[in-house]
């Protein structure tokens, strides 16, 4: 069953004590402290544990020794469940596995968000994660209008969220769909992510008010022609379709909006409010 997420808070105090000193404050901050010692790291998605995509985030990330990862997703694809979570009693189950490539995971019996619930309740009992990694998708998650394709569709962005509802910052990130999905690309713009913010990880010093959300295109003709900051698109263009082609060869200069940037050949890099789902709201 679906429940909302006011219930969250209950969940957290029932599974672990420890969880319940993350707090639900959106102000910067973050889970860190300490400018010192290796990044906690939890990578989770929509996709299933043993998506492509998220292997290939495990896979570049796992042999650092300034990482420490763990890995908790859902048991199955839970493509487009937002932010929902799973009713309790009864509790949430999960068992070990592994991503493709091997590496020990978590499964949990649930949705994207109640994988980062399920994470910080058991399998951080010292200390949380200074960061969570969701994705990387298989497809974009580009727009937001009229209640929105972003804010309550995406299990991607709803996992990102969760984790900065309950204190620690978020990555959401998606790869373009294309006749073949550039993973290799899109781990290239969530490393570059994780290395430009790694001190303000570590220090806790990154704000809760927002999650960042990349999409990253598959080109099928020409090449990525570069980075874009830009906010959420309001208005979905009439001859665009959202599961379309990337236009790598565009020769569209300043794009305004994450839409245009990522279909014109762009990473678009877009600060999604933390509570656009009401998702913080119903926590506090």
């Amino acid at each position: 069953m679906i429940r909302t997420n006011r219930f969250l808070v209950a969940l957290l105090l029932t599974l672990s004590p420890a969880v319940a000193l993350l707090g639900c404050d959106s102000s910067s901050g973050g889970s860190g402290g300490t400018s010192g010692g290796p990044l906690r790291i939890l990578i989770t998605n929509d996709d299933g544990v043993e998506a492509a995509g998220i292997d290939a985030v495990v896979e570049a990330l796992k042999d650092d020794p300034n990482n420490e990862i763990i890995v908790s997703a859902p048991a199955t694809n839970q493509s487009g469940q937002g932010d929902n979570t799973t009713e309790t009693p009864p509790p949430l189950e999960a068992m070990m596995t592994t991503t493709a490539s091997g590496y020990p995971a978590t499964a949990v019996m649930g949705f994207p968000a109640d994988s980062v619930i399920y994470a910080l309740a058991n399998l951080y009992t010292d200390e949380p994660p200074h960061v969570v990694l969701s994705g990387l998708n298989d497809g974009q998650n580009v727009g937001d209008w009229n209640g929105g394709l972003l804010s309550q569709i995406s299990g991607t962005v709803g996992a990102a969220k969760t984790a900065a509802c309950l204190g620690v910052p978020a990555l959401a990130s998606s790869q373009g769909e294309g006749d073949t999905v550039d993973f290799p690309s899109g781990v290239v713009e969530v490393v570059t992510w994780l290395e430009a913010n790694r001190g303000a990880l570590l220090a806790g010093e990154v704000s809760l008010e927002n999650i960042t959300s990349i999409n990253i295109p598959s080109c099928d003709t020409g090449s990525i022609r570069g980075r874009e900051e830009v906010p959420l698109g309001t208005e979905k263009p009439a001859d665009l379709s959202l599961n379309g082609p990337q236009d790598c060869e565009s020769t569209l200069e300043n794009p305004t909006d994450d839409i245009q940037a990522f279909f014109n050949g762009y990473v678009s890099v877009t600060l999604v409010p933390s509570n656009s789902s009401m998702t913080c709201d119903d926590l506090n």
